[in-house]
């Protein structure tokens, strides 16, 4: 990088006197730039505007060091991003007239001229920003690659939602970018927000300072009735394929790893922290009941069985079936004693130690984390941005990356029927979708359906070297 190039970094650019944009629109193709008025404030710009990224917009405009600005938006959907634009701005306006424990501090400044539409929108939204701002990557996980090296290049901090990654190829470059990242010092958060909770990390603490002994085995669960885009019906007209498998991500393995990658990548994820190490090898079962007419490629119930190098083991069950048990809860049951790692979905995670190996025996209760439980999903953003303002190091790349491997190594053993180890799958030469950052609303898309309509679904033991 040249001199000229490095004095726009976010570290110079928050120590020098900011300069007010002209307010002009859009003209000539040229994509209008915003300044801060204050020679402090981060810009940010949201890039995927479903639930969960203008779940993350607010919680960014949420922390309260200094001046922040959501300035951009971009969607492939309209009504995705119309819908995410009101709903940010009443929650924001109804927050300035709240208590002051609620109030959102940070503001938002997104004129028609800054919302962007089309496969393309990404481009525009970061072209808006400064070096050093932050983009938030909330996007079906397939693009999570094609955003982030061009949030690289525009010298951007960057917040990605999970999964990062769905197979190995793209596990591998992502992996490459991160430490591209690190050497310009570029702060990276991933959406991976157990990581940042309090409770957990004293358990964390108290585990590895071996309170409850060596861990043999944990258990996590997430069971409970269809969620998201988890089931999609045949495609309707008026609509492609390509943007049909993109609106439902969740329903097809190449956009975000399937069900298994979106929603388990939690449990497991928590459960490798308070093993403090990955998996070496998985084997699992799954199937689909009672389908109807669906047309993804989920199973509805899945147990995996991942190995790690001492023997110890993780069992992971989960399961989308309406009216059946339901069970949201990861645990460790380690030599000594027993502890709940999560219980009740992610937060509060109400985290605990019992001298036995029964938790409902009260009396057996050793430790508890107190409640309330700050929220992990701020903390994440709080952490995050801190580090930016202070210039510290800041790089979750690698960590994400080998969380959504793992993730996916577990995913592939049930649809193959087959041990999928983390090496086979950090190494697979399969691309689920390659070739995305030359994708237009024209491509045809990865997965093609067939006559019918229908799309391809595993086969464990009869297609074993891939998942369809």
């Amino acid at each position: 990088m040249s001199k000229t190039e490095s004095e726009k970094t976010r570290r110079n650019f928050l120590n020098r006197t900011g300069k007010l944009a002209s307010s002009s629109v859009l003209a000539a193709g040229m994509i209008p730039r915003v300044h801060a008025a204050e020679d402090n404030t981060i810009n940010v710009a949201l890039v995927g505007c479903g639930g969960r990224g203008s779940g993350a917009a607010v919680n960014a405009l949420s922390v309260n060091n200094g001046p922040i600005k959501l300035v951009a938006m971009a969607d492939v959907f309209e009504e995705r991003l119309n819908a995410s634009h009101e709903n940010l701005s009443q929650r924001i306006a109804r927050s300035k007239s709240g208590p002051p424990e609620e109030q959102i501090p940070g503001e938002m400044d997104v004129p028609q001229d800054r919302r962007f539409l089309g496969f393309d929108g990404y481009k525009h939204a970061m072209d808006a920003l400064n070096p050093g701002d932050v983009v938030i990557l909330a996007t079906p996980p397939a693009f999570r690659w094609v955003h982030f090296k061009y949030a690289i290049e525009k010298n951007l901090n960057v917040f990605m939602e999970k999964p990062v990654t769905v197979d190995g190829p793209t596990t591998r470059r992502i992996i490459e970018m991160g430490e591209e990242a690190q050497r310009k010092n570029l702060k990276v958060g991933v959406g991976l927000m157990c990581r940042h909770c309090e409770a957990r990390q004293e358990l964390y603490d108290r585990i590895q300072a071996g309170e409850i002994g060596d861990i043999e085995v944990m258990r996590a669960y997430r069971m409970h009735g269809p969620v998201g885009f988890f089931s999609s019906p045949p495609k309707p007209q008026g609509i492609s394929d390509l943007r049909y498998q993109v609106q439902r991500f969740h329903s097809f393995i190449w956009a975000s790893g399937g069900a298994f990658s979106d929603f388990y990548i939690h449990n497991i994820d928590e459960c490798c922290w308070m093993k403090n190490t990955w998996p070496v090898r998985a084997q699992g079962m799954g199937g689909r009941h009672n389908r109807g007419d669906a047309i993804d490629q989920n199973f509805d119930s899945y147990a995996v069985e991942y190995t790690f190098a001492d023997d110890s083991k993780l069992f992971l069950y989960g399961r989308c079936i309406d009216d059946c048990y339901s069970e949201f809860a990861s645990y460790a049951q380690g030599t000594k004693a027993f502890a709940v790692i999560s219980t009740s979905s992610h937060t509060p995670a109400r985290c605990r130690i019992y001298s036995g190996q029964d938790m409902t025996k009260e009396t057996d209760l050793v430790w508890e984390f107190p409640q309330p439980e700050p929220n992990p999903y701020q903390l994440e953003w709080d952490h995050l941005i801190a580090a930016i303002r202070e210039d510290r190091p800041f790089n979750e790349v690698r960590r994400g990356a080998e969380a959504s491997l793992v993730t996916s190594m577990g995913r592939m053993a049930a649809h193959t029927g087959t041990v999928v180890t983390f090496d086979q799958m950090l190494n697979s030469d399969h691309e689920y979708a390659p070739g995305l950052d030359q994708l237009t609303e024209n491509s045809p898309p990865p997965l093609q359906p067939d006559a019918d309509g229908k799309y391809p679904i595993p086969q464990p033991g009869v297609v074993t070297d891939r998942e369809y």
